[in-house]
């Protein structure tokens, strides 16, 4: 193949650009019987630049077992930037250029390239121009949560077991920081030298959305940094979370009678823990006639529920005006007629309008935070009640009298856990009193919490809740 691409472009098989004009691809590129191009350039003119361009080759698979889960998607074609430049610079001499003029210019920039080699190409280029370039086929896989880039040749997924390597690679360091610009662009967001950190979301096709953050270098030391997270809904319920198994049975039943019994929840863990799959499982529990707010940064919560109002926050701007903070959402929600308001992710000094808002008479909130065990609950709210200007004494005492129930989760090597529950005690200060453990399972006063929900959970398909908890939870 490389002789016969030699050859092509010794022999001038590509026109000069100043004069491709003269040579437009043919219309009938679609068909398969179509003839390869071979112009010869006009005497005198200088031997094309493309005669320098690397030959085409089918990238061999890294990882097999990711490869082997896309079998929809053309092979991978490797192409030097020359030989992309290449076909951009005659693409740009098109300014309608379709998928039919494309392929012909590219069986003119490469004659010898093949059928499969060519959807390939074809495929690369419209993910450099919409999609997520190279990391585009990285989307298909399942269960894919992150995608970090830390070199060139070091592209890695998440799918909930830790990170793998792909096989997925760029040329340089210069194709990492053109595609992280591009998407920071495409988000509204500036990225270059005089702002070398941006993160945004984009919102796709499919209903996916995904949140992009990239860095360049410096100040990375040698490597643009590109970190996507998918955000796919989250509109598994309990018995879901039971067969992939995240919790035992008896526990999605406890989760029941806590949604029932109007128990404010605060969901933690770390990141890609599973804190907002968790959540709107919990939400898919309550009674269809109560109205729920639901407040995120980006729209992840999906339960399946007949009144369930959304609202986002946004950011600035490129003037630097226009944003809708969570603060001020909250502020909205309580105008809204809520029976339960829930918030995605308490990231800042939003938390102190949550609290106040929860205790406002509306029971059963909940809301996600970022804490890694029942013990660094206290602290975590702490820090982030600082940033709305309310001290530790008055943090502690809202914190009481606002959440009753903290779910903590955890990754393991068999996936996401639900790996404690535990129960807010008043102090001062206010402790997190554990309740259940996945190791070790009930703790001290686990059967006590089991009796005061079956007083306040609704019946269920003809029986309540307290004969199921007292049985499978509680021993009685």
């Amino acid at each position: 193949m490389y002789q016969q691409h030699h050859r092509a472009t010794q022999s001038g098989a590509i026109a000069h650009p100043k004069h491709a004009t003269h040579h437009p691809p043919p219309d009938d590129i679609h068909k398969p019987s179509a003839p390869a191009i071979h112009h010869p350039p006009p005497p005198g003119n200088p031997a094309p630049s493309v005669a320098q361009m690397q030959p085409v080759t089918t990238a061999q698979p890294v990882n097999t077992a990711i490869t082997a889960e896309t079998p929809h998607r053309p092979a991978t074609v490797t192409l030097s930037p020359a030989t992309m430049a290449t076909i951009h610079r005659h693409m740009a001499q098109h300014p309608h250029c379709d998928e039919t003029t494309t392929a012909a210019i590219i069986r003119k920039v490469i004659p010898a390239i093949s059928d499969m080699e060519l959807l390939a190409v074809l495929r690369r280029i419209s993910d450099d121009s919409t999609g997520l370039g190279v990391l585009e086929p990285l989307l298909a896989l399942p269960g894919v949560t992150d995608i970090v880039v830390t070199a060139p040749d070091r592209v890695y997924i998440d799918r909930g077991n830790g990170l793998e390597h792909t096989q997925v690679t760029f040329h340089d360091d210069g194709q990492v920081r053109q595609l992280a610009t591009r998407l920071m662009l495409s988000c509204g967001r500036r990225l270059d030298d005089a702002q070398p950190y941006a993160d945004g979301r984009l919102n796709r096709p499919d209903g996916t959305a995904i949140r992009i953050h990239g860095l360049l270098s410096p100040p990375s030391e040698q490597h643009t940094q590109i970190s996507v997270r998918i955000l796919r809904q989250a509109n598994k319920n309990l018995d879901h979370l039971v067969g992939t198994g995240t919790m035992p049975a008896h526990i999605a039943e406890l989760c029941r009678a806590v949604v029932k019994a109007r128990r404010a929840m605060l969901i933690v863990g770390g990141t890609g823990t599973g804190k907002t799959t968790l959540l709107s499982a919990l939400l898919q529990e309550v009674a269809p006639t109560e109205r729920m707010i639901l407040i995120e940064d980006t729209p992840e919560l999906c339960p399946h529920h007949p009144h369930v109002v959304t609202l986002v926050t946004r950011a600035n701007n490129a003037e630097g005006a226009g944003a809708i903070t969570m603060a001020t959402l909250l502020q909205q929600a309580l105008r809204m007629r809520p029976d339960r308001i829930i918030v995605g992710e308490i990231r800042g000094a939003e938390v102190v309008d949550l609290l106040a808002a929860l205790n406002t008479g509306h029971a059963g909130g909940a809301g996600t935070v970022h804490a890694n065990s029942l013990q660094e609950v206290p602290a975590r709210m702490e820090a982030l009640a600082a940033l709305g200007g309310l001290d530790r004494q008055a943090l502690h005492s809202q914190l009481a009298a606002a959440i009753d129930v903290v779910f903590c989760l955890v990754r393991t090597s068999k996936g996401r856990k639900l790996a404690a529950i535990g129960q807010v005690h008043p102090g001062p200060p206010v402790t997190i009193t554990p309740l259940w453990d996945w190791q070790t399972g009930p703790a001290a006063g686990f059967s006590t919490f089991c009796r005061s929900l079956t007083q306040q959970a609704a019946p269920c398909d003809g029986e309540t809740h307290t004969t199921t908890l007292r049985s499978k939870q509680c021993g009685d």
